[in-house]
């Protein structure tokens, strides 16, 4: 068997303590390095995006509950994205080696950044991330503060029933009127 190298300083008496999820992170690392077989290469981006995804924890940690912008997640269609919002994702280039952050824009997809380094692609993520909540907070503002309506005063409605009677006297009037010159004409 192999004895575990020691990558510290070399002292005998002076080990570092080594965190299971540094450790998890590296062999996934190493395993993500070492995969080049075709068949693999699927699962290969999914791990290098569930590796970055973990990197990007400590960002998402740091955004208010309220805000519901993101919903980060990782898709496993034909081409593994690492999705941060509804527009914006990470995925693999062509040699499945690099990152790259792209936006959905109404003109095309635009590439926001692009590495080989994952605290590369996280610092292209804070930076997005620190514009949409800027984009939000403008928004927010922007909104005029709509005063309540102001209640409908309505004119007072006037009684139908003089007009009526008014048109009622005028129309008999009228008529007596004529059937008064009818007679005095056939006399």
């Amino acid at each position: 068997m192999s004895e575990p190298q020691n990558t510290g300083s070399g002292a005998a008496g002076e080990s570092r303590p080594v965190r299971l999820r540094d450790a998890l992170r590296q062999a996934r690392i190493e395993a993500a390095d070492r995969t080049g077989v075709v068949v693999d290469l699927r699962d290969a981006e999914v791990a290098r995006l569930e590796i970055l995804n973990e990197a990007l924890d400590p960002l998402f940690g740091q955004i208010p509950d309220q805000v519901d912008l993101f919903d980060r997640g990782i898709s496993q269609g034909d081409t593994p994205r690492l999705w941060i919002d509804v527009v914006a994702h990470v995925m693999m280039g062509r040699d499945k080696r690099i990152y790259r952050l792209v936006q959905d824009t109404r003109f095309g997809r635009t590439v926001l950044a692009e590495s080989h380094e994952v605290t590369a692609i996280v610092d292209a993520v804070t930076d997005y991330v620190a514009r949409r909540l800027i984009e939000r907070e403008h928004a927010l503002m922007a909104m005029p503060q709509v005063a309540p309506p102001a209640p409908v005063v309505e004119k007072p409605r006037r009684s139908r029933f003089w007009p009526f009677l008014f048109g009622f006297v005028v129309g008999a009037i009228a008529l007596f009127g004529l059937a008064l010159i009818a007679s005095l004409r056939n006399l």
